[in-house]
């Protein structure tokens, strides 16, 4: 309530005093390509100008120095106000104390918004809620209906016609799969969507020890490097967008991604119509699964005004009118974590969404089975952090893929470096 009155007395104010009395909040996230950071940008500008009294301003990073630069600007002094967050980022900087909880905050958001339960989940533990979900993301298969058609060939179910299409489609010079096995973020996600679909969903047991290392994750660290053999050479070096570029090209038959609609409508046919996406296939062939991320935004600051001025701001983000506007900034990616959100026509409205609903709605529908490596089965572990910041699923790949390792060996390997760095 002290806000509110400070911020209507605010807009009674000479415009002069607004730049001297506003409060001032630094966001960070790590959406960097251009046009996601110009629409936060015309976000925060209608923000700003609907809240005098409140005066956000946007530092776009990156996610391979984020986890690293986040807690020592913090120690510093220098860091955001606001700072998007995957799970496994978030208990790296509640461990050094920058984070308070938002459970209050997240039961009323909840209350008018009705968030999806999981969205909630992977950021509740030791008796709090350590950020706000904004949007969800999955990973799916995408691949042209008729490159397929044209090659006699049905979209994937099983592993066995996963492998079987990715090398049929090897042919003149197209990789049948286009798949990272860079020590990056990206192949993390691939690697687990293979080891979700492949029966090693849990890397913790129920008490918090490792279970990486067995038989499920070594078949599915196998399989994946399988597949290799039908992804472009320098596919060890790739993250999210030269998969995406791969695709839209013609270059990769298939590839494993959470969207590539804004590279394939701009740089490849953009034919609606033939762009086809479908649940990662699983080793039988029944139960899909995929990795899901909720992504969130951390609240950081300690000055109470601040505070009050980042829930205002999140709150605005939230609201239909401009949450669709938000999770389109890349169209067919940031999926909605609230009920009103997946109805709001400021979502469903976007040319591209229009354009690619069926898609989407794919998306949104496999979304259903999403999970997470160290949130799964209402377990979180809080160690997953360090595991992630050093990328060790996808080290794990490297071992095998460049360095020769048997998949037996560098997973056993694998399992050692994650006890190391949780320890």
């Amino acid at each position: 309530m002290i806000m509110k009155l400070a911020l209507a007395t605010t807009m009674l104010m000479p415009a002069a005093a607004f730049a001297q009395d506003a409060v001032e909040l630094t966001l960070w996230h790590m959406e960097q390509p251009p046009h996601r950071v110009e629409r936060v940008q015309e976000l925060i500008d209608a923000f700003n100008a609907a809240n005098p009294g409140i005066v956000v301003t946007q530092e776009p990073q990156n996610w391979g120095e984020v986890y690293a630069k986040a807690p020592a600007a913090l120690a510093a002094g220098q860091g955001p106000d606001m700072l998007f967050a995957i799970p496994d980022f978030t208990p790296i900087l509640k461990d050094i104390g920058a984070l308070t909880s938002v459970a209050d905050f997240v039961d009323e958001l909840d209350e008018k918004h009705d968030f999806v339960d999981s969205a909630v989940e992977a950021y509740s533990y030791d008796d709090g809620v350590w950020a706000v979900p904004l949007y969800n993301m999955t990973m799916n298969l995408w691949y042209r209906k008729s490159v397929l058609e044209e090659a006699g060939i049905e979209v994937p179910n099983s592993w066995d016609e996963w492998r079987a299409a990715a090398e049929k489609l090897s042919v003149d010079g197209v990789s049948g799969m286009g798949l990272p096995a860079n020590k990056q973020l990206y192949t993390d996600q691939t690697v687990y969507s293979v080891m979700t679909n492949g029966g090693a969903t849990e890397i913790y047991n129920e008490d918090g020890t490792l279970r990486f290392d067995n038989p499920e994750t070594v078949a599915s660290y196998e399989f994946y490097n399988e597949l290799m053999q039908y992804s472009p050479a320098d596919s060890t070096s790739w993250t999210w967008g030269e998969a995406e570029a791969c695709f839209s090209s013609r270059g990769c038959g298939m590839v494993m991604q959470f969207s590539v609609i804004a590279t394939y409508d701009t740089q490849g046919e953009g034919d609606a119509a033939d762009l086809g996406v479908a649940p990662i296939p699983s080793k039988d062939g029944e139960e899909h699964n995929t990795i899901s991320y909720a992504n969130a935004v951390m609240l950081l600051s300690k000055d109470e005004a601040k505070m009050e001025a980042s829930k205002t701001f999140v709150s605005w983000l939230l609201e239909p009118e401009n949450y669709g506007r938000f999770l389109n900034m890349e169209p067919g990616l940031f999926m909605p974590v609230t009920a009103d959100g997946a109805e709001a026509e400021s979502f469903w409205s976007d040319p591209m969404v229009e354009k690619y609903r069926e898609q989407v709605e794919t998306i949104i529908d496999n979304g259903q089975n999403g999970r997470l490596f160290g949130f799964t089965s209402g377990r979180t572990f809080p160690s997953i952090a360090a595991i992630s910041a050093q990328n060790i699923i996808a080290e794990t790949l490297q071992s095998i893929v460049v360095s020769g390792q048997s998949a037996a060996e560098a997973v056993a390997a694998g399992q050692a470096r994650m006890e190391e760095v949780s320890n």
